[in-house]
C-alpha cells in the first residue's frame, strides 16, 4: 500500500514539473516564445510589471517595464496618455536646488510645459547660480519643458499662487506669461545649446507661444 502511494506521488510530481516546464517555455523570453500569439502570453505582468515586489516600493529599487503590441491589446489603455506627477517633480526640483551652493530657499511650479523656480541666494555670481538652478530643473523634467528662474524672492508668492490652479483654469496662461516676464529680469544662466536659448526654447521655433516673451520684456 505504501509503495502504491509513493508511486502515485512521484507520478504527480513529474506531471506537474512537466507542466511547469512547458508553461515557462510559453511565457519566457526564450526561442519558443511567440509575442504575436496571445495564447502564448498568459501572464501580461511578465511583460509589463509595475512592481515585481507587490507594490512594496523602495527608494533603492530599479524601475522596469516591458511591453509589446500583444500585451497592450490585452489592457484597457484606449484613454490612457503619458502623464507626469507635477507635484513630485516640483518637490524634487526644489529639494535639489537648495542643495546647490549659495541657494537657501526655492519655490518651484511645474505646469504642463514650463518650470518656474524662484530661489533665494547670497551668491556673488548670479548668472552661474541661475544656470545651476535651471539645469537642475532641466535634468528632472521631460526635455520639451522650458525652465525660467529668478533670484528675486518677492516673486515666490506669485509662483505659489498657482499652486491651486490647473492647466485649464481661466486666464492661467496669461498670468503665467506675465509672471515669466518678471522672472526674465533676473539672470537665466547660459544658453542651453546652439539652437536653444537660456530657457530651453528653440531659437527659430516660431510656433512656441513663449517665443516673444523675451522681446515683450524689453518693453517693460
Amino acid at each position: 500500500m505504501k509503495k502504491t502511494i509513493i508511486a502515485v506521488g512521484l507520478s504527480s510530481i513529474i506531471a506537474l514539473t512537466g507542466c511547469a516546464t512547458n508553461k515557462d517555455k510559453d511565457q519566457g523570453m526564450g526561442p519558443n516564445n511567440n509575442a504575436d500569439n496571445p495564447t502564448n502570453v498568459n501572464n501580461p505582468t511578465q511583460y509589463y510589471d509595475e512592481d515585481y515586489r507587490n507594490h512594496d516600493n523602495k527608494s533603492d529599487d530599479f524601475g522596469f517595464t516591458r511591453t509589446n503590441k500583444t500585451t497592450i491589446k490585452g489592457r484597457n489603455i484606449s484613454n490612457k496618455t503619458a502623464t507626469v506627477d507635477r507635484e513630485q517633480l516640483a518637490d524634487i526640483i526644489s529639494t535639489l536646488s537648495v542643495q546647490l551652493p549659495n541657494v537657501n530657499d526655492a519655490a518651484t511650479l511645474v505646469t504642463d510645459e514650463e518650470v518656474l523656480v524662484v530661489y533665494d541666494t547670497n551668491t556673488k555670481n548670479r548668472t552661474d547660480t541661475a544656470d545651476q538652478v535651471k539645469r537642475t530643473a532641466m535634468s528632472i523634467v521631460p526635455r520639451y519643458y522650458h525652465v525660467y528662474v529668478s533670484d528675486d524672492p518677492t516673486l515666490a508668492q506669485s509662483v505659489e499662487n498657482f499652486a491651486t490652479l490647473q492647466s485649464d483654469s481661466k486666464g492661467v496662461d496669461y498670468t503665467i506669461e506675465e509672471t515669466i516676464k518678471r522672472m526674465l529680469k533676473s539672470p537665466q544662466g547660459h544658453k542651453m545649446s546652439d539652437v536653444e536659448n537660456e530657457n530651453g526654447e528653440m531659437v527659430n521655433d516660431k510656433s512656441d507661444h513663449h517665443d516673444n516673451i523675451h522681446q515683450k520684456t524689453d518693453n517693460f
